[in-house]
């Protein structure tokens, strides 16, 4: 449908007249633009420079993980039994609780 006067509620009217395949080819365009221009924002230096991490690395990273993950577990179990045993000791050493 050739419309000769192009305001919006032309447009609407002309982009709903479209098929199914004319869509389809503007979403594919859409879909191909926004494509190529990954790596051209804030961070497209760090997406260029980044790879796939080794074996090696990979396991590395996984081992430094697990140790931390443990040590802060093992930090808020240390903290939790102060909370409660240490407290109760106090109190029933201060007379508090009986």
């Amino acid at each position: 449908m050739k419309l000769f006067n192009r305001n919006n509620e032309n447009r609407n009217i002309e982009k709903s007249d479209k098929g199914f395949m004319e869509k389809a080819w503007d979403l594919q365009h859409r879909l191909e633009a926004r494509q190529q221009n990954i790596g051209k924002g804030k961070y497209g230096r760090v997406l260029k420079m980044a790879r796939k991490p080794t074996d090696e690395e990979y396991s590395k990273t996984s081992k430094i993980t697990s140790i931390g993950i443990m040590a802060i577990g093992g930090l808020g179990f240390l903290i939790f039994l102060i909370c409660t045993e240490l407290a109760t000791w106090i109190g029933k050493t201060l007379g508090w609780i009986h």
